[in-house]
Formats: C-alpha cells, structure tokens, sequence
C-alpha cells in the first residue's frame, strides 16, 4: 500500500512494492497522502516513487470485473485523483523507477515534472491493445501534458516508451540509471520548495482548467464507452 514519508521540505509518497494497481483501497491511501501534503504549511515539494518492478501497471481490472455495481463510482474516484495531482498546490515530480503503464502513466504525467529509469522499464497507454477506449478525461489530461504528435502516438498505437525513447518526445523530463531516479527527483524537488503554493495552485487550474474540468465531469466519463 502508498505510504507517505518526509525528507525535510520533500514529501516522499511511495506508491508499493507490487503493481501498484488502482483500486479503491490504494486510490484513498493516494488520496490521503494528497490531502496531507497540500495541508502542509511551509515550503515543500512532492516526489512519488515506487519499490518494485512497477511505479504502477494501471487499473485494478480484476477489481473492476468483480464489482461491476461500483465500477464507474471508483472511476469517478480516480478521475478526481487526476484532477487532484493535476492542480497540487505543491510543486511535484514523478520518480519513475519500473514501469509506468495505462492509469499509472496517466498518474505521472499528472505530475509537474518526470524522472524515469533509463535501463530497464516502459512507460505505455495500452489501452488500444486492450480494447478499452480513453474515457474524454484521460484524453483531456494526455493532451494537456503531451504534445500532440507525441499524444497521437502513444494513444492510438500503445508503443512502450523506455527511458532515452520517453525522454526523446519529452513524456520524460530525465532519464538517467536506476540508483539515480530517486536522488535526481528529490534534489529537483528541494530546489522547488520554496515556491509559493497557493500562487502555483492558482496557475496550475488556469492552466489546466479545461482538462480538469472534463476529469471532474461524471457524466462525460464512463468507462468502456
């Protein structure tokens, strides 16, 4: 499960030792890091990482599956955590140290900024391959945060993207080797922290305002449609 740690002005959310899927007991605890970091005062940044093979491998479609009744509530619940990372009050990069797929890369192109292991590991959109098409938030947030040749690419043909191939069309911001993902994220984090958060809070739902409103639109986004 996501456990939420403090290095000085950095948070430190980890996301897990697994695939670190989307499910509603691992979304809250996403959440609740969220909440305790822009309740915050003082300067600070957020770095999110994970342990294992995976920063995260997407939905939870077992999950989804089994619990067809309460499927488009919980993606109604993840489109808002979209929307949350989306516009943080806090200056955030994405530690992206395994791979990074569907849900999971959507999550880290939430983030302001993208560290990504430059050995070994994928970042990828698969949902062409899967037959489940882009809700318009998910959509509306790979368009905000991709340039358009990039986001064509990578939604209508699922190419997995290794470090030098993500950082090539900026989906990365650094791609550098596994012992280094972490330490380049988190000193990029402490050189942010002493931005103003209610400010960047302000220009991030500007900037983002048409995509976040999509994310938070219930009756835009069913899943599967």
């Amino acid at each position: 499960m996501p456990t939420l740690e403090r290095d000085g002005d950095v948070f430190i959310l980890n996301l897990g030792d697994d695939e670190n899927r989307f499910n509603p007991p691992w979304v809250d605890a996403v959440t609740a890091a969220l909440d305790e970091v822009e309740a915050a005062g003082g300067p600070k940044a957020l770095v999110t990482t994970a342990s294992g093979k995976f920063w995260s491998n997407g939905l939870d479609l077992e999950w989804i599956g089994a619990n067809a009744d309460r499927a488009q509530d919980f993606i109604n619940t993840v489109h808002e955590l979209f929307a949350r990372q989306l516009l943080l009050a806090a200056p955030s990069i994405a530690a992206i140290q395994g791979h990074c797929f569907a849900a999971g890369a959507m999550l880290a192109q939430a983030h302001d900024f993208r560290v990504m292991r430059s050995d070994r590991g994928f970042w990828c959109t698969p949902e062409i391959d899967i037959h489940i098409p882009f809700t318009p938030g998910m959509a509306a947030l790979l368009q905000a945060r991709l340039s358009k040749k990039t986001a064509h690419e990578a939604m209508t043909t699922g190419k997995r993207y290794g470090g030098a191939d993500a950082l090539a069309v900026d989906i990365v911001d650094a791609a550098v080797p596994e012992q280094q993902v972490l330490a380049l994220a988190v000193e990029q984090a402490q050189a942010l922290t002493g931005k103003d958060g209610k400010t960047l809070g302000r220009i991030k739902a500007r900037m983002y305002a048409d995509a976040a409103a999509v994310l938070r639109d219930p009756g835009l986004n069913k899943l599967g449609e």
